[in-house]
C-alpha cells in the first residue's frame, strides 16, 4: 500500500510539472456585449515568448489603441512564471454580431492559435451624466461639425463641405486621427489641401469656442433626388481639467480618448429644367466662355495649322464634352489632343479645357470651317445659354488643284472623297522569282546530340549524390537553419513594409518584425533576450560604429511611438529608407 501511495504522489507531481510546462496562447476580451459608443479591450496572452505574432483583422472594429506590449516575470517556490500580453483597444463601427478571429504566433518552431471570440454590439448605452466625469466634460466641450454651402443645388452644381473641430477654451486636444473617411457616393469629389492648420476664434451655439478647419471638399452631384453625405469620424485625445491641483494651485489635466462624428447630411439635388434645353447640351453647368482659334488663316498645301476648341470659366469643366469641329473632307485632320488647365477651390473648378486639332490641307483653294456652338446651364440666371463661334475660312495659296472640286475652288464640309488611282506598281513588293538551295540529309544516330542525350543522365547521377549530401548537411545544421530562416523572414517583412507604405499600422508592424528577425539572424539571440542595452553591447563587440548603433535603436523606438502619433507617408518613406540603409551598413561592418 505504501508503494502504491508513493507511486500515486509521483504521478501527481509529474503530471503537474508537465501541465505547467505546456505552452498557452489565448485571447481575452473585456466584455462580450457592449454599446456602439463603448470600447472593447482585447488581450492576447502567452506563457512563453514567441516570434512573428500576427493579430486578426478585427473586422467590424476600428483600432483606436495598441498594440501595447507588456511582459511580466515572477518566481514562486523556486519556479519561474512568464507572461507576455499584446493589448488592443477597439471601437465598433456598427451594431451587430462580430467575431474576433484567431491570432497566431510561433513558439519553439510550433504555430499556436487563439480561440475566436464572439462579440455583440448594441445601440448606444446611456452613461451617467456626471459633470465631474472626464468623458462627460469632453463630450460637452468638443464638437465636429460639417458645414455645407448649399443643401438644395442643381445637378452638376458645385457645393462645398467644410469640416470644423470646435474646442472650448478650457479643453485641449493633444492628438487626433481620422478613423472613418466619408465616401461621397453619387458625387464627383475633390479634396482641397490644407497645408497648415490654424486655430481661430468663433462661436458654437452662442458660446465662445476655438476651432480649426480640418478638411475642405468640393462636390458635384451626379444624380438628382435626396443624396447622403457620409459623416467624418475622428479618434481624439482630449485634455480636460480635473478638480485636482498642483503645488502651485494650477488645475491638473487628464487625457480622455473619444470618438466623435460630424454626422451625416442630406442634400436635395434638383434636376435641370427641360424647358429651353438645347439638343446639343452635354451637361455643362456654370459660367463659361467659348472660342475656336486657328494659328493660321493663310498657308500652302502640305503645311499644317492648329485649330483649338476652348471652353474657360467656372463650373464642372471636367464633367462634359467639348463640341467637335466639322471640317471639309479634303482637309487631313488628326485626332485632337485634350488639355485641361483646371484648379479647384471653394468656388468649384476654375480654368479651361481645350481640344487641339492638327489640320493639313492637300490642295489649293479656300476651305471654310463652319461655325459651331456650345450650350450650358447658368445657375445664376437659372437658364440655358448658347455661344457660337464665327465661321473661319482657310486660304491655301499654293499647291495642287483639286480637279474634282469646282465653284471657284471653294471646298465645303460635304465634299466627296478623292478616288484611289491604281498603278502597275501596287504589287511591286511581291517577288516573282525563286532561289532554292539544297539541304544536306542529316542523321541523328551517332550524332553529337545522340551521344549527349545518352551520356548526360549518367553524368548527372554523381552530381545528384553530391547535392543530396549537401542538403543533408544543411538540414543537420540546426543553428544555421534558424539563422537562415530569421534572415529570410527579415527580408520578407522588409518587403511587406515597403508594400504597406501609406498604411501606418501595417507598415510599422512589418518594419519592427523585419528589424527583430534581422538581429536574430545576425547576432544569434532569442527574442526573449531582445533588449536595447543588449543589442548595443552585442553590436559594439561586433565592431559596429556607435552612430550606426544609435540609428538602429532610434528606428526601433520610432516603430513603437509611431503607432500613437500622426505620421505622413513621407515620414514612413524616410523611416523605411533609414532602416534599409542601416541594415546594409551593419552587414558591411559586423564581424
Amino acid at each position: 500500500m505504501k508503494l502504491l501511495k508513493h507511486i500515486s504522489v509521483l504521478l501527481i507531481i509529474l503530471s503537474a510539472s508537465i501541465a505547467s510546462a505546456q505552452v498557452t496562447f489565448e485571447a481575452k476580451v473585456s466584455k462580450k456585449k457592449l454599446g456602439i459608443n463603448e470600447r472593447l479591450r482585447v488581450d492576447f496572452e502567452m506563457n512563453k515568448d514567441g516570434d512573428n505574432f500576427n493579430p486578426p483583422d478585427f473586422l467590424g472594429f476600428t483600432i483606436v489603441g495598441g498594440p501595447n506590449q507588456a511582459v511580466s516575470t515572477s518566481w514562486m517556490n523556486g519556479k519561474r512564471s512568464y507572461k507576455k500580453t499584446y493589448s488592443y483597444f477597439l471601437s465598433p463601427k456598427k451594431r451587430g454580431s462580430f467575431t474576433i478571429k484567431q491570432a497566431t504566433i510561433e513558439i519553439d518552431g510550433e504555430i499556436y492559435k487563439t480561440t475566436p471570440q464572439s462579440i455583440v454590439v448594441t445601440a448606444a448605452v446611456d452613461r451617467p451624466n456626471d459633470d465631474n466625469n472626464p468623458e462627460t466634460i469632453a463630450s460637452n466641450n468638443i464638437h465636429l461639425v460639417a458645414e455645407v454651402s448649399d443643401g438644395n443645388p442643381y445637378l452638376n452644381e458645385a457645393i462645398t463641405v467644410v469640416y470644423k473641430l470646435y474646442v472650448s477654451p478650457d479643453t485641449g486636444v493633444s492628438n487626433w486621427r481620422e478613423i472613418d473617411n466619408p465616401r461621397y457616393n453619387s458625387f464627383w469629389s475633390q479634396n482641397i489641401d490644407i497645408k497648415n492648420l490654424k486655430v481661430l476664434n468663433g462661436t458654437y451655439k452662442g458660446e465662445n469656442y476655438r476651432y480649426v478647419v480640418l478638411r475642405k471638399t468640393v462636390l458635384y452631384p451626379q444624380k438628382t433626388g435626396k443624396l447622403e453625405i457620409e459623416p467624418l469620424s475622428l479618434d481624439v485625445t482630449i485634455e480636460v481639467p480635473t478638480n485636482r491641483r498642483d503645488i502651485f494651485g494650477g488645475r491638473l489635466m487628464t487625457k480622455v480618448h473619444k470618438t466623435i462624428s460630424a454626422g451625416s447630411r442630406s442634400i436635395n439635388v434638383k434636376p435641370l429644367p427641360l424647358e429651353g434645353k438645347p439638343e446639343d447640351f452635354t451637361g455643362a453647368v456654370g459660367n463659361f466662355e467659348f472660342n475656336v482659334i486657328t494659328t493660321k488663316s493663310e498657308l500652302n498645301a502640305s503645311e499644317s495649322l492648329q485649330a483649338t476648341v476652348e471652353v474657360k470659366g467656372n463650373g464642372n469643366l471636367k464633367l462634359f464634352e467639348l463640341p467637335k469641329l466639322n471640317l471639309p473632307s479634303s482637309l487631313e485632320v488628326y485626332e485632337p489632343e485634350h488639355t485641361e488647365n483646371v484648379v479647384t477651390n471653394l468656388n468649384g473648378m476654375q480654368g479651361s479645357i481645350s481640344d487641339s486639332y492638327i489640320i493639313v490641307p492637300q490642295y489649293k483653294g479656300k476651305y471654310p470651317i463652319p461655325s459651331i456652338s456650345f450650350s450650358y446651364f447658368d445657375v445664376k440666371t437659372e437658364s440655358y445659354k448658347r455661344i457660337s463661334s464665327g465661321e473661319i475660312v482657310l486660304n491655301v495659296l499654293e499647291g495642287p488643284t483639286n480637279t474634282t472640286n469646282s465653284d471657284n475652288n471653294i471646298a465645303t464640309a460635304n465634299n466627296s472623297k478623292q478616288p484611289v488611282v491604281v498603278t502597275n506598281q501596287q504589287f511591286a513588293f511581291v517577288k516573282t522569282s525563286t532561289k532554292l538551295t539544297s539541304i544536306e540529309e542529316v542523321h541523328f544516330f551517332k550524332s553529337t546530340g545522340f551521344w549527349t542525350g545518352l551520356l548526360l543522365p549518367l553524368l548527372a547521377i554523381p552530381l545528384a549524390i553530391i547535392v543530396r549530401k549537401k542538403k543533408q548537411e544543411r538540414d543537420a545544421d540546426i543553428t544555421g537553419n534558424k539563422v537562415r530562416k530569421a534572415d529570410k523572414l527579415a527580408r520578407r517583412y522588409l518587403s511587406e513594409a515597403k508594400r504597406a507604405l501609406g498604411n501606418k499600422e501595417a507598415f510599422y508592424v512589418a518594419l519592427e518584425k523585419a528589424l527583430h528577425n534581422y538581429l536574430k539572424a545576425k547576432l544569434r539571440i532569442e527574442t526573449s533576450d531582445f533588449t536595447k542595452n543588449k543589442i548595443q553591447d552585442l553590436l559594439v563587440t561586433r565592431q559596429v560604429d556607435n552612430q550606426i548603433i544609435t540609428e538602429f535603436v532610434s528606428i526601433l523606438e520610432n516603430c513603437e511611438l509611431a503607432r500613437y502619433t500622426p505620421i505622413t507617408q513621407v515620414e514612413m518613406q524616410q523611416d523605411f529608407d533609414k532602416a534599409a540603409k542601416t541594415i546594409s551598413t551593419i552587414d558591411k561592418q559586423i564581424k
